[in-house]
């Protein structure tokens, strides 16, 4: 696609020095587009048609096997993010680093998505979603870089909750799209094509700029790879805070993987019955969630505040959870589906603004979103992972009051983080530590610039 500029008129948005200026509105419908495609295929098997399909693989075991299945598919997705944001930061591709990653990932995705819906054996199921983990997540590492890059600063909470709002979104877009099908394969096709044509569509709206002629970059060696894992914490103490505080609240948030099996096991629904269960339970969860996305993000912006929110958030979803650990009827568990929207809707209406804020350097956006990313993938696999140990000791409450206490160490680390413009006071975690010129008797340092801050465009309207 041709990089042409946007109209003088167009509201704009540069990323620095290589990044393309493109419209805000168009910027975000891209963002938003790749991101839905993406989750729709992560989530919706996850939610459920995964645990349809196993369960009617095996005559028994399904929660064990879709748990091992997922959690195993957790490690791909480890190892496949900050490897992809490596990759993509190096990619100098004419189509562009972030397109390419991007119309790559969700094309073979999709492909291996339809292949899911064909499967005859619980260990064919569980080969080709760990492919669909590592394929998705260079869609996903390609389209949090795109976001670091490319939105202003101040409008990073905005579209912020639009993502969250989005991702919450995306399991109900996938469940509601296949409820009018009865087979099965034909449920999995309809995700892969939706997920193929966001995708495609995504890359279609964004615009990248060529990349200026550098020299060739040495091939990537395993000692190179190996260090994308890995953002030292005590280097980059604030990255290390924001990692824990997303993966632990996410993984109260994920509860919603367990929905089918609830409505199977504790309310003893059959399957159609069990599917429409979990439309409403994600139904449930999104008008609050969209309420809270689209009032705390925008807040967040006029105030400059963003801690309190997450706190909000985490604390909200706490209360939804013990709520659902109690509940034993359809409209209880509605009701604390409702409780943990309103809360992740307002946690993550400022949870990558204040991530990307946080971020150590501009230099490798696409290799420490990799690394941050994981907080947010792992916890839909993670939580199956765990879950038949939990369920074998105390149930659905032992569950789901495991994951309050999760909850409650992630808010916990809010404490650590600087607020807005207190990036380099030593009160608070550092960026970088060898960074700091604060000393502990200055009452408050100077307001630290964003460290992915764009380079000045047009003015935002």
């Amino acid at each position: 696609m041709p990089s042409a500029t946007s109209p003088a008129s167009d509201t704009t948005a540069s990323d620095g020095a290589d990044g393309p200026i493109v419209s805000l509105p168009r910027l975000g419908a891209a963002v938003v587009t790749s991101s839905v495609g993406a989750l729709v295929a992560l989530f919706t098997p996850v939610t459920l048609l995964l645990t349809l399909k196993i369960d009617s693989l095996t005559d028994s075991g399904a929660e064990t096997a879709f748990g091992l299945i997922t959690g195993a598919g957790a490690i791909f997705a480890f190892v496949a993010n900050p490897i992809a944001g490596h990759v993509s930061d190096r990619t100098a591709a004419r189509f562009g680093r972030r397109r390419t990653w991007i119309l790559a990932g969700s094309l073979c995705g999709s492909l291996v998505v339809v292949a899911l819906g064909f499967t005859t054996a619980v260990w064919q199921v569980a080969v080709l979603w760990f492919l669909t983990q590592t394929v998705f997540n260079f869609q996903m590492a390609a389209t949090g870089a795109l976001f670091a890059e490319q939105v202003p600063a101040e409008r990073r909470g905005t579209f912020s909750g639009l993502i969250g709002l989005m991702g919450a979104l995306a399991p109900l877009i996938g469940i509601a799209a296949v409820s009018g099908f009865s087979d099965q394969r034909v449920k999995w096709c309809v995700i892969a094509g939706i997920s193929a044509f966001l995708g495609v569509l995504a890359v279609l709206l964004v615009r990248e700029r060529p990349r200026e002629k550098t020299a060739p970059k040495a091939a990537l060696r395993p000692a190179e790879l190996l260090k994308t894992f890995w953002l030292n914490p005590r280097d980059h103490p604030a990255f290390g805070w924001v990692w824990a505080l997303r993966f632990l609240v996410i993984c109260g948030a994920a509860s919603s993987s367990y929905n089918a099996f609830f409505a199977l096991h504790r309310l003893g629904l059959d399957d159609d019955a069990a599917q429409s269960f979990v439309l409403v339970m994600a139904a449930a969860s999104v008008v609050p969630m969209a309420i809270a996305g689209l009032v705390a993000g925008p807040l967040s912006d006029r105030i400059q505040r963003q801690k309190p929110f997450i706190i909000a958030g985490g604390a909200i979803i706490i209360v939804g959870l013990v709520l659902m650990a109690i509940a034993q009827t359809r409209g209880v568990a509605y009701a604390a589906a409702s409780v943990v929207g309103l809360g992740t809707g307002t946690f993550v209406s400022v949870d990558s603004a204040i991530s990307i804020r946080l971020l150590p350097n501009a230099e490798d956006v696409g290799k420490d979103l990799g690394i941050l990313n994981l907080a947010n993938t792992l916890p839909q696999s993670v939580v199956p992972f765990i879950a038949p140990l939990l369920l074998f000791i105390g149930g659905f409450p032992a569950l789901y009051l495991t994951l309050a206490v999760l909850v409650v160490a992630g808010v916990a680390t809010v404490f650590r983080l600087p607020e807005i413009g207190r990036e380099g006071d030593p009160r608070w975690a550092l960026l970088t530590r060898d960074r700091a010129h604060v000393t502990p008797e200055a009452p408050e340092a100077p307001e630290a610039p964003d460290v992915l801050e764009p380079l000045p465009s047009k003015e935002i309207s």
